[in-house]
């Protein structure tokens, strides 16, 4: 084709053969007439790739997906994904923007950067193509960053509109309002409304007797499990959780068999019963190797150190404690803190107690672990009570019967 032949409305021979001489750069909308003219996309003609900018998107999202999902390379999925949501926002690639924000969430959640997560899920349910049946993984990431944000009533009123919305539609399946009553059962909890989560997951057990998903009544289990602890009833919690690992055993899912194990290890901890929390760890240890993850490991190392200072080894405790927050890098668990505070106390190290009591109290309320955190505020008093420092035992004291109050007084939300 001549120059001429290749011109067009708004593109000379002139400007192409400027182009051409490598004197003028073309604007998109020469580019697109070139491209209709030479039967081309207008992509293939300015990248030289075959792809559709809609294509590319995919490709790039569909890899950083799958980098994610096998935690390969974690930190350059994430920047691969921040790149795909500024270019979706900017051409309008709704879609695209919006499978970009769930996986962004998926990772900061991942990561332990919750607030992160938060901000990228809230955007993504906007879309109104992620819903609570299609989607649910989605709404209980959100809701669980909620609880670590120490948001509980934000949590507790996104699974009720989750709950609402499946309650309208007649093809829901009963699983998902049982994986979504069961998560509210742990925001209430959190508010300190037990007797309401209670009622929630007995109606559940109703319902739960006619199911044949293993994995509903293993999650009503475990909830019940949870509550009992959270009231200090640990031989209930331990017998719903005997319950739960008797159905997971009949699976091949190891990985929430391990978490179960670990459960029980916590319960038998907090009840002081250091000696039968050991068989538990070594369970959930031996089967996070096949298919934990880093964090999985950060959380039995913390029971292990815990275990150890009520055995009275300072040194073991200190360093599954050390090892714990290493393994947990930038979302370290209170557990870990509260196991480092009690080996310290053992050295007579008080000052560093101090700091470690201070630091797993903080992280501890944040997480609405509120038995535990009560427990380590009268491990510090006794610290500082020990040190003759009765004035600040006094206030870390008062500091405990707050978050007592607090469990059991919080406000209620609009049902």
């Amino acid at each position: 084709m001549s120059q001429r032949e290749l011109a067009g409305p708004g593109v000379s021979y002139a400007y192409i053969s400027r182009i051409e001489a490598g004197q003028r750069r073309p604007s998109v909308k020469a580019i697109r007439t070139l491209a209709r003219k030479l039967g081309i996309s207008a992509q293939y003609l300015e990248t030289g790739s075959m792809t559709t900018s809609e294509e590319d998107r995919e490709m790039r999202l569909a890899d950083a997906e799958l980098r994610l999902r096998l935690g390969d390379d974690f930190a350059a999925a994430e920047d691969s994904l921040r790149e795909v949501l500024e270019e979706a926002r900017t051409v309008g690639d709704h879609e695209a923007a919006t499978r970009a924000e769930v996986a962004l969430g998926f990772a900061a959640a991942r990561a332990g950067r919750h607030g992160d997560a938060a901000d990228h899920l809230e955007r993504a349910i906007e879309a109104p193509t992620v819903k609570p049946l299609t989607q649910p993984d989605v709404f209980v990431t959100l809701g669980s960053a909620y609880l670590a944000l120490d948001r509980p009533e934000q949590a507790a009123r996104l699974y009720e509109e989750c709950l609402e919305e499946l309650a309208g539609d007649d093809s829901a399946d009963p699983s998902a309002r049982i994986r979504f009553a069961t998560h509210l059962s742990y925001a209430l909890s959190n508010l300190g409304r037990f007797a309401e989560a209670r009622e929630l997951l007995n109606d559940l057990a109703a319902e739960s007797r006619a199911s044949l998903d293993p994995y509903a009544r293993i999650r009503l289990y475990w909830s019940l499990a949870r509550l009992a602890a959270m009231q200090g009833h640990a031989q209930t919690g331990l017998r719903h959780l005997r319950r739960a690992i008797a159905l997971l055993e009949t699976t091949e899912d190891t990985l929430h068999l391990a978490r179960a194990h670990l459960v029980c290890s916590e319960i038998l901890i907090l009840e002081g019963q250091a000696e039968g929390a050991g068989l538990h760890l070594e369970q959930a240890e031996r089967l996070f190797e096949l298919g934990g993850d880093a964090r999985d490991l950060a959380a039995v190392r913390a029971q292990e150190s815990k275990r150890a200072a009520q055995l009275g080894q300072a040194d073991e405790a200190i360093e599954h404690a050390n090892e714990s927050l290493a393994l947990a890098d930038d979302a370290p668990l209170g557990s870990a803190y509260f196991g480092l505070a009690l080996g310290q106390t053992l050295k007579g190290d008080v000052d560093a107690a101090n700091d470690s009591f201070q630091q797993a109290v903080s992280l501890l309320r944040q997480r609405g672990d509120w038995r535990e955190a009560v427990q380590a505020c009268r491990a510090w008093a006794d610290a500082l009570r020990a040190a003759g420092r009765s004035a600040e035992a006094f206030e870390v004291l008062e500091t405990a019967a707050e978050l007592a109050e607090r469990a059991s007084t919080s406000p209620r939300i609009a049902r």
